[in-house]
């Protein structure tokens, strides 16, 4: 087998997971650039075509280690506080190795005016790529449809699930959908500075959501829209941290006022085939909610 020339960071998520579940099935070969060898590491070491390297984006070492060699690269890190000092990271260790091409996963309308922590981090990132003089692609998706199994527990035990989307309509988007586009933006040609705006093939409300999610498991589930005041406490005793916490927030009045409801057509576009709808995924995961 050749030798892997496409890199995948954050490939132990399940963004990066399914990416390298999709090269690997392709017969493509690729490095995954990993924290430490755990379970989830092991799962993609475990890949025909899978090489792994351990890297930290804090440690410029280790990303040169792991960018030696690479033609293309695949950039996602956890959402956290440190997420643009992190890629930022990579970018420069990028330049130095002489990367040729980065695919970005970014997140739809990122702009350094946003209110939106996540979609000002994003733009920055970006905007570091762009001036680096390295070929880049950039990945705008809207929100994920698998974010709603974060609410798999509460749905299961009380048959409903929180946020403050209001009645504004949202173009959610398959994970997998999201995979598959990188894969093609990492494997064919023609993908160098272009942005992709990466939705499902509709906008629905999370009332919607709720009732096509109803059908699929059988059973009445509703969708309760609750005020900021009252949705930060219950993401903090879920877990999240305070900066990630509020940023969603942020995001979902973003989503509230209406600014996510696009539809476009680059998952078909650039696949050949058609963007996942919702009553697809809330039939093919109505056990994790049963």
């Amino acid at each position: 087998m050749k030798q892997a020339n496409i890199l995948i960071t954050g490939a132990t998520g399940h963004i990066g997971t399914t990416l390298a579940k999709h090269l690997s099935a392709q017969g493509v070969p690729f490095r995954a650039m990993v924290r430490k060898a755990d379970n989830n590491a092991n799962i993609i070491a475990a890949l025909p075509g899978a090489e792994i390297v351990t890297g930290d984006f804090n440690d410029s070492g280790s990303l040169a280690h792991a960018l030696q060699g690479m033609d293309k690269a695949f950039l996602l890190t956890n959402s956290s506080e440190e997420a643009e000092t992190l890629q930022s990271n990579f970018v420069t260790a990028a330049v130095k190795s002489g990367l040729p091409h980065i695919v970005k996963l970014s997140q739809l309308h990122a702009s350094a005016q946003s209110p939106v922590r996540f979609l000002r981090y994003h733009a920055a990132v970006e905007e570091k790529i762009r001036r680096s003089g390295i070929a880049y692609t950039f990945l705008r998706p809207n929100l994920f449809m698998q974010g709603l199994l974060g609410f798999r527990d509460i749905i299961r035990t009380q048959h409903q699930f929180f946020a403050t989307a209001g009645n504004a309509a949202v173009s959610l988007v398959d994970t997998r959908d999201i995979a598959a586009v990188a894969a093609a933006a990492l494997t064919s040609n023609g993908h160098a500075g272009k942005t992709y705006d990466i939705t499902g093939p509709e906008a629905l409300t999370h009332a919607t959501l709720a009732q096509i999610l109803s059908d699929a498991v059988g059973r009445d589930i509703r969708y309760i829209n609750v005020t900021e005041n009252e949705l930060l406490p219950a993401l903090l005793h879920a877990g999240f941290p305070a900066w990630q916490a509020e940023g969603l927030i942020e995001d979902y009045t973003h989503y509230a006022r209406g600014e996510a409801a696009a539809v476009s057509s680059a998952v078909q576009d650039i696949t050949g085939k058609p963007a996942r709808d919702f009553a697809s995924f809330a039939a093919e995961y109505a056990p994790a909610f049963s």
